[in-house]
């Protein structure tokens, strides 16, 4: 076969191919099939480009593939980190690597009561306290999640730093993004969260008991 006719035939079996991978993304609601789609399209055009010496194409579409190939993975990696998260202890170290940290000293408000909310907190060190229930968060504790949930994303109590410690933080986006590259996060934070709700109620109970019980006495 002529070279030209051969070159001209891999061009549009390429854009064939390339045009039924772009009308499958439109069916996908998910990311990890998006990418698998998307590097199965880069392969095709790579090799639909050779026989044409098109080294443009040839070049572009191996950088995509690359960094396609690369997104997989870290989606592949978090869906494993989320699942042994899942069905492990409620750990955030998986998490860290999307966090920020900063440092407070002692007596210094990390949010108020009905402000604005936009980051769920990861305490490393110091001691923190829930200032209108008095509870006291320790090393390990995850707060903030909440407000996340609240109809106006408004924080439900005042955080206050009661001795100088360490607070990574995450943003709601980031949360957001997690879950919608892998759903199985959803389960996640809806354990997360029902555990801090289920955790403030009964200290809640605890302190209600004892003012009844110094009440009688």
């Amino acid at each position: 076969m002529d070279p030209s006719n051969l070159a001209q035939h891999a061009g549009t079996a390429g854009a064939v191919f390339a045009s039924i991978f772009v009308v499958a993304t439109t069916t996908m609601k998910t990311m990890i099939p998006l990418r698998v789609v998307g590097i199965l399209t880069n392969l095709v055009l790579i090799g639909t480009a050779i026989p044409s010496h098109n080294y443009l194409v040839i070049l572009v579409q191996t950088v995509v593939l690359v960094l396609n190939s690369y997104r997989l993975h870290q989606m592949l990696q978090l869906i494993r980190d989320v699942r042994r998260s899942v069905n492990s202890d409620l750990s955030m170290d998986w998490l860290k690597p999307f966090m920020t940290e900063r440092t407070y000293k002692a007596g210094e408000i990390i949010f108020y009561k009905d402000e604005k909310a936009e980051n769920m907190l990861y305490i490393v060190s110091g001691r923190f306290r829930l200032v209108e229930s008095g509870i006291e968060l320790p090393v390990g504790a995850i707060v903030g999640e909440l407000g996340m949930l609240s109809p106006s994303n408004m924080r439900t109590q005042t955080l206050e730093c009661i001795a100088d410690g360490l607070i990574l933080s995450v943003s709601y986006s980031k949360v957001e993004e997690l879950y919608v590259q892998n759903p199985a996060f959803g389960f996640y934070f809806l354990r997360l969260s029902s555990a801090r709700l289920f955790e403030n109620i009964e200290k809640l109970e605890q302190r209600l008991a004892q003012q009844a019980a110094a009440k009688t006495a």
